[in-house]
Formats: C-alpha cells, structure tokens, sequence
C-alpha cells in the first residue's frame, strides 16, 4: 500500500513540477502573462513548485525502506525520473500539440521501461 501511495504523490507533485517548468510556456504562448516581468513569472513558477515539493518530500519519505517504504534510493530515483518523463511526454501531447513523438522518443521510452525492470531485478 505504501508503495501506491508512493507512486501517487510522485505522479501529482510530477504534474505540479511540469506546470512549473513550462506551464509559462504555455501560458505566455495564450499570452496571458506576455507583459509580465520575468521576477513574476518566476514567482508563479516557485509557488507551483511548492505544491510538487509538497507531495514529492512525503513520496519519498513513505517509499524509502529506511522509513518501512518498500523502495531503496536507487528504486525511488528511477521511479521518480520514469514518471517525470511520462508526465512531460503527455502534457507536451495535450498542451504543445506542435510537439511530435518520434520513433527515438518510443526507443527512450523503452529504455526506461528497461531501466526500471533492471533496478527491481534481484
């Protein structure tokens, strides 16, 4: 169970940290915030990463096996970098439709696929 929970928080403070780092992409592109002055946009951006440290610290602290998680350092890590990157692929999809997967994206994809499975063999 705390190996679900784990991976929830990683996936919801994954969606805050993406919006934080592009979401101002995004935003300046429906230009709403095209006047705004850079300290603003990094304001925003820092308060939106509040809420991903918010749920990725407790992620971390649940799943760590040092704290009776069922993850090491090293699983907790991959698992943390493999959802970051599906994060980012669908909100690039959904929010930067210019934006195309390319056969080179689905081999990287693969290799995560095989990076977790290597980090869990035993």
């Amino acid at each position: 169970m705390k190996g679900l929970y784990t991976i929830l928080l990683l996936v919801v403070s994954n969606v805050f940290m993406t919006f934080a780092w592009y979401g101002h992409l995004k935003l300046q592109e429906m230009k709403i915030i095209n006047n705004w002055p850079l300290i603003g946009v990094i304001l925003i951006s820092w308060m939106t990463a509040f809420f991903e440290y918010s749920c990725q610290i407790p992620a971390n602290r649940i799943g760590f096996q040092g704290n009776g998680g069922p993850f090491t350092l090293l699983q907790l890590k991959v698992i943390q970098e493999v959802i970051t990157l599906i994060i980012f692929a669908i909100f690039t999809m959904v929010f930067f439709q210019g934006e195309t997967l390319k056969w080179n994206h689905l081999a990287a994809a693969v290799c995560l696929v095989l990076a977790v499975y290597f980090v869990f063999l035993k």
